[in-house]
């Protein structure tokens, strides 16, 4: 059986589907976010989004190249109803974020988790686990309406899986079947939220023959990824190789 075709041509197409309401998990913390598929969500025109991500950023970047766009410039329009975030607000006091203006004004719905819980939440998941417990945000305002347990004497928190209709991913590396390699820091949030969503779209710096990678180097396996389009020369944060084998950058 031949394997199916998961690669498409351009953003656009392979974000078209996604409909008003979707909830969308956003890889990276910094380095490794998909830009490329946010600026073409951002394009489609879908509203009423739920949110799942790190962090949301500071919105659009006016500079030259590409247009940067992060999920704060979403959550400026008004497309998205809720957030799941580990960095609800900015870190500089003096620097509000649109997250806040909106929850505050009552605009939108931001739900923090703490860091690492947040990964927890996604990777369970994506492993078919509903819920786990864990002792991080014990006597604080996060744990207002949960769930308490004590084990072996420590009290612990219950914490319900995250799952998603669809994930963007960014990785360095994938096959036509959707098999994935992610570099240094790309290996944060994404390879994550490919498990853990209904229809994970990557976007890759390159994309080769299924048997072309090394099955040991395989971070993701491709089962979990059903979209796969190769991120341009023009596009948003691509990465290219100099004759002395350095890593630049393209784009913005």
């Amino acid at each position: 059986m031949p394997a199916p075709n998961k690669r498409f041509a351009d953003f656009a197409s392979a974000v078209a589907d996604i409909p008003d309401g979707a909830t969308i998990m956003i890889g990276g913390f910094g380095a490794g976010t998909p830009h490329n598929l946010i600026k073409a969500l951002y394009e489609h025109g879908a509203r009423d989004l739920t949110l799942i991500l790190n962090a949301a950023g500071t919105g659009r970047d006016p500079g030259p190249g590409p247009a940067h766009v992060t999920p704060s410039t979403l959550i400026e329009a008004r497309r998205v109803r809720k957030a799941i975030m580990a960095f609800t607000a900015s870190t500089h006091p003096s620097r509000t974020t649109p997250v806040e203006e909106l929850q505050e004004a009552g605009e939108m719905e931001a739900e923090l988790v703490p860091q690492g819980t947040l990964a927890e939440r996604i990777r369970a998941g994506g492993a078919g686990i509903p819920a786990f417990y864990t002792p991080t945000a014990v006597g604080t305002e996060l744990a207002e309406g949960k769930e308490h347990r004590v084990f072996n004497g420590r009290t612990y928190l219950l914490y319900e899986a995250l799952t998603a209709d669809y994930a963007f991913v960014r990785a360095r590396n994938a096959d036509e079947f959707g098999n994935l390699v992610f570099r240094r820091a790309e290996r944060n949030f994404n390879p994550l939220m490919a498990m853990a969503a209904r229809c994970t779209i990557v976007e890759t710096e390159e994309i080769v023959p299924i048997g072309a990678l090394d099955p040991d180097h395989i971070h993701t396996p491709g089962i979990y990824v059903s979209r796969i389009v190769q991120i341009p020369p023009d596009g948003i944060f691509h990465i290219t190789r100099g004759a002395a084998g350095g890593a630049g950058q393209q784009g913005r």
